[in-house]
């Protein structure tokens, strides 16, 4: 018989793009699918044509050879039309149709290689608490992990030592079953052994065939000065072990930093509040100021200082992490204002203040008439 033109099959121009071509086959097959058509052998077949059509024209080295030699030419590179799906043409069409009829459950990357290769641990994270002293001078911290391990008494492999694994029953070994709908063929891993084509008959006394114990370990984990809240720490090896030889996985430490009573960090620079008397702001004083570093800092107060002044001492903030320097210190002062006055103090105050020219006991409209000034 004389076969039909691919591209009259699928209802396109010779010109077709591959786009085109993808969405002419998914229309003729969703039209046609079995599924769609129980029984209906003209179905079936329009079905078959559609499948091996596109095969033919999704392929650009079949489709070149096609379009010069036609038929005849496909045949002399040995294709012989449509047979089947095997799993490595279906997964394309499963890509088409599967969220239609669920082929794509069926291959998965790992069902399409078989049995399961080597699998990455998980990572694990674990969140430290540390002091603002802590992080700006560096510290080092011991962990503590309860985490699975392999198992030493069978090194993993889930069998008692001495024993050997069964052949799997359902799959003969294979890791894979094999099953056919009308023409369409099935490979899908076997369930009963996960992929393994080996069943654990005499399972391991130690881990009870799982291959992996919990145990207890302790690390200590270098913390760096400088190091901000939030920060994340990687230990490279030391999550879950990997499964089937692969490499485990890593451990993040959570860098939390408690509030500090005294500073307050903004960047590597630390800010601190201190409360100074008026006699102090209006004469001048010297105070001792504490440090990240557990030590001490003169601070000198001029005379006439006002509330809310902003000293520096410089670098006595936090190191950079990244070793470009050290922050600040900056020193806020505020005037505390005396409570409690004796009669003799209140009146000293007040002699003071009259020397100052200021009338304490009378409105004071400086500021009211500052404010008029500027608004005129």
């Amino acid at each position: 018989m004389t076969k039909k033109d691919y591209y009259e099959i699928l209802g396109i121009s010779r010109n077709a793009t591959q786009e085109e071509i993808k969405k002419a086959y998914r229309r003729m097959a969703l039209k046609y699918h079995p599924d769609r058509n129980p029984g209906n052998k003209e179905a079936e077949e329009k079905f078959k044509e559609a499948a091996e059509a596109y095969s033919v024209l999704a392929d650009p080295q079949k489709r070149a050879i096609y379009d010069r030699y036609g038929h005849e030419g496909l045949r002399g590179e040995g294709f012989t039309g449509f047979t089947g799906f095997e799993s490595s043409l279906f997964e394309e069409f499963a890509d088409i149709l599967g969220s239609f009829f669920g082929f794509s459950d069926f291959f998965t990357s790992q069902e399409r290689k078989g049995r399961p290769s080597p699998q990455r641990g998980r990572d694990l994270v674990m969140e430290v608490e540390i002091s603002l002293e802590e992080a700006a001078n560096g510290v080092e911290k011991e962990i503590k992990l309860n985490r699975p391990e392999i198992c030493p008494f069978c090194h993993g492999q889930g069998h008692e030592p001495g024993t050997k694994p069964s052949l799997c029953p359902i799959c003969h070994g294979r890791g894979q079953i094999r099953s056919q709908h009308g023409f369409v063929i099935i490979t899908r891993t076997c369930s009963h052994c996960g992929g393994e084509g080996e069943i654990i008959t005499t399972p391991c006394r130690e881990c009870q065939g799982t291959g992996r114990i919990k145990h207890k370990k302790t690390l200590k984990v270098r913390i760096p000065a400088g190091i901000e809240d939030g920060a994340r720490l990687r230990i490279e090896g030391e999550g879950e072990p990997g499964e089937k030889g692969g490499y485990a996985g890593d451990l993040y430490i959570v860098i939390s930093i408690k509030p500090h009573e005294f500073f307050l960090r903004e960047g590597n620079n630390l800010i601190c509040e201190i409360p100074i008397s008026v006699t102090q702001a209006a004469l001048g004083a010297s105070i001792e100021i504490p440090t990240i570093d557990g030590g001490s800092e003169i601070l000198r107060i001029p005379a006439g200082t006002q509330s809310g002044h902003v000293f520096k001492i410089k670098g006595k903030g936090i190191k950079d992490i990244r070793g470009r320097g050290r922050g600040d210190l900056l020193i806020k002062v505020f005037v505390k204002t005396p409570r409690d006055l004796t009669k003799e103090q209140k009146e000293l105050l007040r002699e003071l203040a009259r020397q100052w020219g200021e009338e304490p006991d009378s409105v004071d409209r400086r500021i009211f008439l500052k404010y008029k000034e500027r608004t005129h």
